[in-house]
């Protein structure tokens, strides 16, 4: 008789083991100068992700069949010391599973078209390289079933999808948006690990059964009751707060996602438009008893996620370009997203991701036809189509309207006010630091010395991608 945990444990290592083993092969390929051809690139693209989504599926059909909820597969111990250890888990639930399978049929879908819309670009094995990386990310972080996990998974996804965002290097528009991209992602992962820090440190585990409770409710979501303290969980909940915020570009984070666009389309419909856009939302369905032990951490994310929807609406009404329309139109769902989680309402959150990503893919892959189909459409008629007009335009006054429009027309001036306020003084109080450590080395060696000519030229390059 089959063991059924053993066959479980076999499925789950396809599921992670897939995507890993399509980035092996890929980066390994590149690393030795023997590139694979295009058709080859896509038959072992395609074949990865129908391992993985048919080991997701059949996890699946297992817990439906049997009635499973909550199925951990350990690993084992990869790092054990005195007070420490990183035990390598993953979880297959009814938050985790839905998220897999999003990823496996989007990842797949993007695949096949990104086969076609990068032919002959130059990089196009560069391109499904990072698209490896990204998946790797996302299955690993769904199925994390440890904060150190989720990290882990968490840099992978913000790593290549900042480097695709500059995957046009020989422009610089690209290369300084990329360069946005990663400085918001590392505010993020910041959060994100002082968060999984101080959990060990209150709670000394690292495990999300162990942190969050190991209860799943009558429907199987998992949701327990946090192991901290109700002002414990404020603090680590609004870390975790400001780690979604810059993953899913809430505001004032959200400045990132539009630049993000100067990637190509499939790296816009598949990371920014339906999957990394989501991740920081999948956070906070995961430490959903954090949010439960606070009722000011709930208000938070409420008023976090209507604010970003508002903002996303007015900027994404006076955008000239469709990627950037979309991009905003994305960001208000992720907003509406936010602000179900911190009500409460964790199903529904749940189905709006999954519907949303698929509804979001299909806009962004049909964005660049559907212009040439609005100018054929045009010329056939010989006018523009018309345009329709928001109602309650007539009933605002004209000067709030202009001012509400220079408001959405410079995006909130969320960029300016994050240089202004932050990137500035970072950057003034680390340079007095250089200087001051300048001058100590000078006083100690007794000469004083100058900067290099590449220092200054590395220090002007940083002041221009800001």
């Amino acid at each position: 008789m089959v063991n059924m945990q053993s066959v479980l444990t076999i499925l789950a290592l396809i599921v992670a083991g897939a995507p890993i083993a399509l980035l092996g092969i890929l980066g390994l390929s590149a690393l030795v100068g023997r590139r694979l051809s295009e058709r080859t690139t896509s038959g072992i693209v395609q074949l990865a992700i129908f391992a993985g989504l048919f080991a997701a599926l059949s996890i699946l059909a297992i817990m439906l069949v049997n009635g499973e909820r909550h199925i951990p597969i350990d690993v084992g111990n990869w790092v054990v010391v005195p007070h420490y250890h990183f035990s390598l888990k993953l979880v297959f639930d009814r938050l985790s599973v839905p998220f897999v399978i999003l990823s496996f049929i989007l990842c797949g879908t993007i695949g096949a078209f990104a086969s076609r819309y990068m032919h002959r670009e130059p990089g196009f094995g560069r391109f499904f390289v990072l698209y490896a990386l990204f998946l790797s990310g996302m299955v690993v972080t769904s199925l994390s079933d440890t904060i150190e996990t989720l990290f882990a998974g968490w840099e992978l996804v913000g790593l290549s999808s900042a480097l695709l965002v500059a995957f046009f290097h020989e422009r610089p528009a690209p290369v300084r948006n990329g360069f946005r991209v990663w400085c918001v992602y590392r505010v993020s992962d910041a959060a994100l690990l002082i968060a999984a820090i101080t959990l060990h440190h209150l709670t000394g585990e690292g495990d999300f059964d162990k942190l969050m409770g190991t209860g799943p409710d009558s429907l199987g979501w998992p949701l327990g009751k946090a192991s901290v303290t109700g002002n414990q969980a404020l603090a680590v909940g609004f870390l975790l707060l400001i780690a979604a915020a810059g993953k899913s570009a809430l505001v004032p984070f959200s400045g990132w996602l539009p630049r993000a666009m100067e990637g190509p389309t499939p790296s816009s419909a598949i990371f920014y438009g339906a999957l990394s856009v989501h991740l920081g939302a999948f956070l906070l369905l995961r430490a959903g008893p954090l949010l439960e032990s606070s009722m000011w951490l709930c208000a938070a994310v409420v008023a976090l996620g209507l604010i970003t929807a508002l903002f996303a609406s007015l900027a994404g009404s006076v955008q000239t370009d469709i990627k950037s329309a979309l991009c905003f139109a994305s960001l208000t769902q992720v907003g509406v997203i936010v602000a179900e989680i911190g009500l409460g309402l964790r199903y529904v959150a749940l189905v709006h991701i999954l519907g949303h990503g698929f509804l979001r893919t299909l806009q962004f892959v049909r964005a660049p036809t559907l212009l040439q189909d609005y100018r054929s459409m045009e010329n056939a008629i010989g006018e523009q189509l018309p345009h329709m007009t928001d109602p309650l335009q007539r009933l605002l006054p004209e000067r709030l309207r202009l001012w509400i429009y220079r408001f959405a027309q410079e995006r909130g001036y969320l960029d300016s006010f994050l240089d202004v306020y932050v990137v500035g003084p970072v950057l003034q109080f680390f340079r007095r630091c250089d200087a001051w450590e300048r001058q100590w080395t000078d006083w100690l060696s007794g000469d004083r010395s100058r900067e290099s000519d590449q220092v200054t030229a590395v220090r002007d390059a940083f002041d221009d991608l800001l």
